[in-house]
């Protein structure tokens, strides 16, 4: 593995499992200072401890990235530990209940996209400033398949991650002259914890969907989330990348 992040720090939301823990290795062991952020202290402290056993650097910071205090305190440690801030990867989430918009919970929308939608603004709100004072670097929001298709049956989720794109194309052209360049990539339905919930029937299902004929791994998300990452990815701003087995091209 090229070493292409050495003497950059990254900070990744919702870093205790799934997407977010495999981008936290994958970035840290190209050689990355990682801060892990997530609002279960558990299973970001073990995340962090697998990093610094494997002999990379790595914190664990608790935040819920609904609180934009809590955002603020998770970048001012990595600034204060690390002594900067360059990537970001904003990939804290909820899925949601299932329910139809005429008899979806208002409630349940409401907390959706305060962590979905309002959690990624508060997050870039808070690292953009402290990248632009790093020297400028790159920022990846995690969207999701749901970001261009749509799910019945799942309308905050699907509002959410569509409205990701938006943040992230606006920001996108309001930072590329300061050194930033931010994009958002779509998972496909890949095997995390949020599948956790569903049925064997459901699984299979979600698995038809795609033309690859398997659901996606975080290893492979963590891979083209490292790629739009680094300099590899030089001229590419303000875009969408589905890593998503073809889903989105039926």
């Amino acid at each position: 593995m090229s070493m292409e992040f050495v003497g950059k720090v990254a900070l990744i939301t919702g870093g205790g499992s799934g997407i977010g823990r495999a981008v936290a290795h994958r970035l840290a062991g190209a050689g990355a200072s990682v801060v892990v952020t997530g609002r279960d202290s558990e299973k970001i402290e073990k995340v962090a401890a697998e990093i610094t056993a494997a002999g990379h650097q790595a914190l664990a910071t608790v935040a819920d990235v609904t609180d934009p205090n809590a955002v603020a305190r998770s970048v001012r440690t990595a600034v204060d530990t690390f002594g900067g801030l360059h990537l970001a990867v904003n990939n804290a989430g909820v899925p949601g209940p299932k329910g139809i918009t005429g008899e979806f919970p208002p409630e349940e929308f409401q907390r959706v996209i305060a962590t979905n939608l309002t959690g990624v603004f508060n997050s870039l709100h808070h690292e953009l400033p402290a990248i632009v004072a790093s020297g400028g670097g790159a920022v990846v929001n995690m969207g999701s398949i749901l970001s261009t298709k749509v799910l019945p049956g799942s309308p905050a989720y699907t509002t959410a991650k569509h409205g990701l794109i938006g943040l992230t194309k606006t920001a996108a052209l309001e930072y590329a002259s300061l050194g930033v360049r931010i994009n958002a990539v779509g998972p496909g339905f890949v095997e995390t914890p949020f599948l956790v919930d569903f049925d064997d029937d459901a699984k299979k299902y979600f698995t038809s969907l795609h033309p690859a004929g398997r659901m996606g791994t975080t290893e492979e998300v963590a891979e083209l989330t490292a790629f739009l990452l680094s300099d590899r990815a030089s001229f590419v701003y303000g875009s969408y990348y589905p890593v998503d087995g073809g889903y989105a091209a039926v």
